[in-house]
């Protein structure tokens, strides 16, 4: 038997892929705990028996804890690295320092944006892998060859954060473990050289350590009172979703969704994911065509819809694909644009503007994503390859490797 710590932001699509390989691991007899800055948000989403060591979650006061909603590229990058992922680094590696000499796992799994995982591990010697719950940041060593200032700086931050938490003499990326990297997707959406340049800072390229497992799929929390009822197996259904961080953004473009989807009404039902109410629609208000709500079972809903529109966030795009359903993309910022490549490139959907598109030209998209059977075609193949590879039990069978080839554990 051996022991696990998963170090995870405070972020729902952060966690609920790590959910399933927990789950493994327990049913395989081995001890797994959580180290995190938002220990409710785990248990809510690994259950309330979950093992879960505190850790202090970064100080944001007033606008620094919002980021603009115009901010796009290299300013969103500064604003998330410099406000959240080292802020976040540096409050939570007390914890994690605490949670490892206190439960003495023979392996940490940090998330790839949970950089103080990575470097408490290497500091305290024990092995580590890296959970990639996004595939972006193997193709963004290539992005940052044509933008050397960014990537000196970027190096700049993450040599620094190491200084005042990690162990100085270190070498390793935080993002990309020295030691197993799980890829909770595959090259079939990726891009076969997806992970070649990778990690190359560190001295060895990323793609000999990816492990491609695959979307780790577990079950979710109940959502209560969804009307599956509504459902009319006559049209097609779309499913419209921004995911659980874009709430602030996503008026104009739920609009012109629901404005595009109610002129197809008679082949089509839509569902919306509304949690911020933007749209100002009563919750009891009785509509045969288009369903909004705060939340759904996204899950189940997906074996029963024939489209997705979203924001391109990775959790959704697997989890779409998984179930071989087309998409129609409109990223945001951050890791969006590169997900929604990997799905245009794959053949599986269709890019459109976030902050410009207009109804006629997303139903034009959707109707070309319901009809034309390329791409669905190409959603049913990733499918094939998501299933392949194994998911939850792949990703448990290569961390069982790494813990027992665990080398001493003494601090320096």
């Amino acid at each position: 038997m051996s022991g696990f710590l998963f170090v995870v932001p405070p972020l729902v699509g952060h966690i609920n892929p790590t959910v399933g390989v927990a789950a493994e691991l327990t049913a395989r007899g081995h001890r797994v705990a959580w180290a995190s800055a938002d220990p409710g948000l785990v248990r809510r989403l690994a259950g309330d028996e979950a093992v879960v060591f505190p850790c202090a979650g970064p100080v944001l006061t007033g606008e620094d804890g919002v980021r603009p909603a115009e901010l796009r590229g290299p300013e969103a990058l500064k604003f998330l690295w410099e406000r959240f992922l080292v802020p976040l680094a540096e409050a939570m590696a007390p914890g994690i320092r605490a949670a490892i000499q206190e439960f003495g796992p023979d392996a940490v799994v940090a998330d790839q944006q949970a950089f103080a995982g990575g470097l408490v591990a290497e500091r305290l010697r024990v092995p580590w892998a890296t959970s990639s719950t996004t595939s972006a940041e193997f193709t963004f060593a290539d992005a940052l060859a044509g933008m050397p200032k960014v990537a000196d700086w970027l190096d700049t931050l993450l040599h620094d954060l190491r200084g005042r938490i990690g162990d100085p003499s270190g070498t390793a990326d935080p993002r990309f473990s020295p030691h197993l990297v799980l890829a909770f997707t595959t090259p079939e959406l990726v891009g076969a050289g997806a992970g070649a340049g990778a990690g190359s800072g560190a001295g060895a390229e990323a793609g000999d350590r990816i492990r491609w497992v695959g979307p780790s799929m577990a079950p979710r929390p109940a959502v209560a009172d969804f009307p599956w009822d509504w459902l009319d197996p006559a049209r097609a259904t779309v499913l419209v979703t921004l995911g659980t961080a874009n709430t602030d953004v996503g008026a104009r473009f739920l609009t012109e969704c629901r404005d595009a989807l109610r002129t197809r009404a008679d082949r089509v039902q839509t569902v919306i994911v509304d949690p911020a109410n933007v749209l100002g629609v009563p919750p009891d208000l009785d509509d045969k065509d288009v369903l909004i709500r705060p939340s759904v079972p996204q899950l189940p809903l997906l074996e029963r819809v024939d489209a997705v529109v979203c924001h391109a966030g990775h959790n959704t795009v697997c989890e779409a694909l998984w179930h071989g359903v087309p998409l129609v993309v409109a990223p945001i910022r951050d890791d969006q644009p590169v997900v929604a490549g990997q799905v245009v490139d794959a053949g599986a959907g269709i890019r459109v503007r976030f902050g410009r598109v207009t109804a006629p030209k997303l139903g034009a998209a959707i109707d070309a994503v319901l009809h034309e059977p390329g791409y669905r075609a190409a959603a049913e193949r990733i499918r094939t390859a998501f299933r392949a590879a194994g998911g939850a039990r792949a990703a448990a069978a290569h961390l069982e490797e790494l813990a027992v080839g665990a080398p001493s554990k003494e601090a320096p």
